[in-house]
């Protein structure tokens, strides 16, 4: 009986929590970034610099979960960091807890600068190396203004009446103000309001920082909205509600105890199933974790057994402490370094600071799809000879290339692996302009035994195929169905799904077919081509034979995709048959004509591009990009082939060892 009791009493409990946690979450953590400034002042000391700045953003956290409002103090000397952040007066903690955790992964994009400050819709940090708890007004104050709608005068009145309203307002409750003021004339236009002051302040310094952001805001109208970002202090107005509900007051609260005592009743055998369910969910959840964590693990102690190791001070030395000249480029895990060792070998750096799980796991399985090939097309190549233009007999090499390490990354590895992201910016070139595969961040290894892998969808638009996208169906016929993109993009210069007419414009592949069909295909040959004389009637129908290679290889229907073995014999054997291709996808039958083409409906590959950038696929090749993680002080790195490059992958997995690990891959 006394079970039941305690049951019954635990149920009680569980409802009423549940119901005053509703009340918790308001609406919305506003968690986009306004904007982001970096100090221009670089870090003492990078080994110590890092983990104090961890350990400021973690003080801070346990803060922010309790108040929304936090700073902390950590180091010594020039290696002191100081930290603050606060979320705005209308976000709940959980919402704010969001919001902290959006800006605590953006903040570290400034390293190596040992400063800098974050915006969001909803929340402000700031990091640097010296107390500016009190400051209030700096040089970097501005106002971000909307610029998509003008208002009239009776809404430029009001605005200035609501921001007003606010700087006199919030100074006297604990720096918080928000509101609304009607627009004259109209029944149900307003100008809404949000002031805050970074709690440092005192009322004096709040109200001189708002009144200047006031005179700041005063530089957005007529447009519809304004942000005032300022050292002490925030603002904004919107004719759009943005504010989050303010919580009901103590009467409501009663009436609502009122009717959860009189229900609780009849809800108890809800609770009991859900409460079970929670635990069994909780239960499934621990296992999972535990099994990652364990992976996570075994991977990371086989990688070890086949390392060497290597002082991280040696790495931090052979890129003079990562130095911006030594910067190579920006990737999705990170930034790219040029080193060179003691020895003289060049080495290739790339950090992603403060890393989480997703990425990961990411990273994990980069490095062991990488550590399980061996063809010389699957390497990262440090290319100097940015400039020079691809005609179209290199491309043809990058092709054919690409076509080889897709064979053999589907049919002669030791196990089939599936790249899942074949587009221009991971097709790297060397110095000979030969192409390397590259990023294996979203590969996916694939049994044999399998028609196919259900899994999260992953990779760029434009490159995904139409079942994978539709379905998460992932075959080896999703990177041929890229690799077909990639074709086209060849021969025309032009980028996939990159209109500059309008966003229902056809796509690249779409067009190839139109023109294929209209016996029009040279219409999409790059200019850039130059096409020979004596040889200008071979070229030519070399490149309309890829053309047709390319419109086979991203049919709609996956099962009429040639596999890649036969793509490539395809391509290199002339005298081979090419069957004609059936209908791309996402083809409209209504629009088959082929319309003007004076105004070109994509954007030109940019000559100042590379053919590994992601905006523009141009053909000219540019320094290499790799994908690594970093995490603090562990350094991963692979030796690659005879080219003895190094690929370098930094993980804060582990934060006791000082020491980096270079992995000797059989590449």
């Amino acid at each position: 009986m006394k079970k039941v009791v305690s049951l019954i009493s635990l149920c009680y409990l569980v409802v009423m929590k549940l119901l005053l946690l509703s009340k918790t979450v308001i609406a919305e953590p506003r968690a986009k970034t306004v904007l982001v400034t970096c100090g221009n002042v670089r870090e003492h000391n990078s080994t110590i610099f890092v983990p104090n700045f961890v350990a400021t953003m973690e003080k801070i956290s346990d803060e922010m979960r309790k108040t929304g409002f936090g700073t902390a103090v950590v180091g010594t000397g020039p290696d002191t960091n100081y930290g603050l952040a606060q979320c705005y007066g209308d976000l709940s903690l959980l919402d704010c807890v969001l919001c902290y955790a959006e800006a605590r992964t953006v903040l570290p994009q400034c390293y190596p600068y040992n400063s800098g400050r974050i915006f969001l819709d909803g929340c402000f940090m700031r990091a640097g190396n010296y107390s500016f708890f009190n400051e209030y007004t700096g040089p970097g104050d501005k106002a971000v203004c909307g610029n998509t709608t003008k208002k009239n005068s009776s809404f430029q009145a009001a605005a200035k009446q609501a921001v007003l309203r606010a700087v006199q307002d919030a100074p006297n409750n604990k720096g918080y103000a928000r509101g609304n003021v009607a627009v004259a004339g109209t029944t149900n236009q307003s100008v809404y309001v949000l002031a805050d002051c970074w709690r440092t302040l005192d009322q004096r310094s709040c109200k001189a920082c708002l009144e200047n952001a006031y005179f700041s805001l005063q530089g957005c109208l007529p447009w519809s909205e304004g942000r005032a970002l300022h050292t002490g202090c925030f603002m904004r107005y919107s004719d759009t509600d943005f504010l989050n509900k303010e919580q009901e007051n103590g009467s409501s609260r009663g009436n609502v105890v009122v009717i959860v005592v009189a229900v609780v009743s009849s809800v108890i055998v809800s609770v009991v199933g859900v409460a079970i369910g929670v635990y069994i969910w909780k239960q499934r959840y621990i296992q999972k974790k535990r099994r990652g964590s364990n992976d996570a693990e075994k991977l990371a102690k086989s990688l070890q057994n086949k390392s060497l190791n290597f002082k991280y001070s040696t790495l931090d030395k052979a890129t003079e402490s990562f130095h911006e000249n030594n910067k190579l480029g920006q990737g999705g895990f990170g930034t790219v370094y040029k080193g060179v060792l003691a020895d003289g070998r060049e080495i290739a750096i790339k950090r992603l600071y403060f890393n989480n799980r997703h990425r990961a796991a990411d990273f994990y399985n980069e490095v062991n799809i990488i550590s399980s090939v061996e063809h010389k097309n699957l390497l990262y190549m440090t290319d100097k000879n940015k400039g020079k233009e691809l005609n179209w007999e290199k491309r043809f090499e990058i092709i054919i290339g690409t076509a080889e390490g897709l064979v053999y990354l589907h049919e002669n590895s030791k196990t089939k692996i599936i790249h899942r992201d074949i587009k221009a910016s991971n097709i790297l070139l060397d110095a000979k302009f030969r192409a390397k595969i590259a990023d294996f961040g979203l590969a996916r290894s694939f049994q044999e035994d399998k028609s196919h892998i259900s899994t999260a969808i992953a990779g760029t638009l434009g490159y995904m195929a139409p079942e994978y996208l539709a379905h998460g169906q992932l075959t080896e016929k999703a990177d041929v169905y890229s690799f077909g993109v990639l074709l086209l993009e060849m021969v025309t210069g032009r980028q996939n799904n990159r209109s500059i007419v309008s966003e229902y414009s056809d796509s690249l592949v779409t067009v190839a077919w139109k023109h294929f069909q209209a016996g029009t295909a040279e219409q999409l040959f790059d200019p850039n081509i130059e096409l020979q004389e004596d040889n200008n009637s071979e070229v030519k129908d070399e490149i309309l034979r890829v053309v047709h290679i390319g419109l086979l290889c991203t049919q709609e229907v996956p099962s009429l995709r040639p596999i890649m073995s036969k793509t490539l014999k395809m391509l290199t054997k002339k005298e081979e048959n090419l069957i004609a291709p059936s209908n791309p996808p996402f083809l409209d039958e209504s629009t088959m004509e082929l319309h003007d083409t004076s105004a070109d409906p994509f954007y030109p590959l940019n000559a100042a591009d590379s053919v590994a950038t992601m905006s523009h696929s141009s053909f000219y090749p540019r320094p290499m990009t790799l994908k690594v993680a970093h995490q603090a002080s562990d350094v991963f790195l692979f030796r690659m082939h005879t080219y003895e490059e190094i690929l370098i992958q930094m993980s804060n997995l582990v934060m006791g060892s000082k020491q980096c690990i270079l992995y000797s891959s059989i590449l």
